[in-house]
C-alpha cells in the first residue's frame, strides 16, 4: 500500500491565498526542553478557522488557530509562548513540560 502523502503546510498556504482567502502563518521560532515539534514547523489557518500542519497539538493548536483569526483582521503580527508552569497549569500549555515560542502573522 502506497503512503498518503501530506500536504506542506506553506503550499497550502499559497493555494489558499491564491483563492483570496484570508491567511495566517504560525510557524514554531523557538523551543525549550521537550516540545512536541521543532523549530521551523507550520501550521496554517484561514479566516474560517480551516487549518493545516502542526506546531504543537491539543490545546496549543486551539489557542493558535484563535489568534489567527485576530492576526488576520488587524494584520499586526503575535508572538505567542506557551509551557507549563506551577501559576499557568489550568492554563493552555504543554504537557511535556516545555515551551514554545510561535511566531504569528498574516500572509498575502
Amino acid at each position: 500500500m502506497d503512503a498518503i502523502p501530506i500536504a506542506d503546510p506553506l503550499d497550502t498556504a499559497h493555494r489558499w491565498t491564491g483563492e483570496g482567502r484570508g491567511v495566517a502563518l504560525a510557524t514554531v521560532v523557538e523551543t525549550w526542553g521537550s516540545a512536541p515539534r521543532p523549530v521551523g514547523s507550520h501550521l496554517v489557518i484561514d479566516a474560517e478557522g480551516g487549518f493545516e500542519g502542526s506546531v504543537s497539538g491539543g490545546c496549543v493548536e486551539g489557542a493558535v488557530i484563535a489568534e489567527a483569526a485576530d492576526v488576520i483582521a488587524s494584520g499586526v503580527p503575535k508572538v505567542l509562548e506557551f509551557g507549563v508552569a506551577d501559576e499557568t497549569a489550568w492554563q493552555v500549555g504543554l504537557s511535556c513540560g516545555g515551551r514554545i515560542r510561535v511566531f504569528l502573522e498574516k500572509i498575502s
